[in-house]
């Protein structure tokens, strides 16, 4: 008895929705993301993908070519679009929604005129007054693969260890495509020499900054220079 009820439900839920039409569009996203589009922009992705969405059968709308159109806009990491159905009164309105993942920025890139974020995946972000990012600046005339494949990862070990995470204030490169960091303890610059490597001459700094500086030296040094391998070079004031 209770298959025969449950298989009438749902014949009827079907004969009430089946030409139910899309009437609005709800978009959904974590608002402590640190970009975050306005709805309305979300909303007008939407729409340029299918034009003809608001008023058309909700069986009809493509989620899955909305959900791809959507995915294309640089700041949105993933979208999941799907189709959901709502009783309006004695009727049903066909509603679209859409949950979106923004890229998280985790370096600015500042190049001559050029500026952009870049995400983990090396994925450029474009600045924009809507957003900002509090995140570690590089500058110099960088050119976008050198970024990507060179100062990605070795901005992203900076990041992840909570003692240079503290300590790096900025990045640049400079003609030669070797690294000056900025600390922000100590009026130093650290010469870093060449990115490879990195992981090694950060070892080397900490062992100095911990045999050398710990004993309230950290302004006595005005550049500290790791080019050479296997060496730190103190230059004093």
């Amino acid at each position: 008895m209770l298959g025969v009820f449950l298989a009438v439900t749902l014949a009827f839920s079907s004969i009430q929705t089946k030409d139910v039409k899309c009437e609005e569009i709800k978009v959904f996203f974590d608002g402590s993301q640190v970009i975050c589009l306005g709805k309305s922009e979300i909303i007008s992705l939407v729409k340029k993908a299918d034009r003809k969405l608001l008023g058309e059968n909700l069986s009809r709308v493509n989620a899955e070519l909305i959900e791809q159109a959507v995915e294309k806009h640089s700041t949105i990491e993933n979208a999941e679009v799907y189709k959901t159905v709502a009783k309006n009164g004695n009727s049903y309105k066909g509603i679209l929604a859409v949950r979106i993942k923004y890229r998280t920025p985790v370096l600015r890139i500042i190049s001559g005129n050029k500026s952009y974020f870049l995400d983990k995946d090396g994925k450029q972000i474009p600045i924009s007054t809507n957003y900002s990012a509090n995140v570690l600046a590089v500058t110099g005339k960088i050119k976008e693969r050198f970024a990507r494949d060179k100062i990605l990862p070795f901005v992203l070990y900076i990041v992840e260890d909570e003692f240079w995470n503290a300590q790096i204030e900025q990045i640049h490169v400079n003609a030669e495509d070797d690294i000056i960091l900025t600390p922000l303890v100590g009026g130093h610059l650290i010469e870093f020499g060449s990115v490879d490597n990195y992981q090694e001459k950060f070892r080397n700094l900490r062992a100095f900054y911990e045999k050398v500086l710990v004993n309230n030296n950290w302004n006595k040094y005005n550049r500290i220079n790791l080019a050479y391998k296997n060496q730190v070079i103190g230059i004093k004031r």
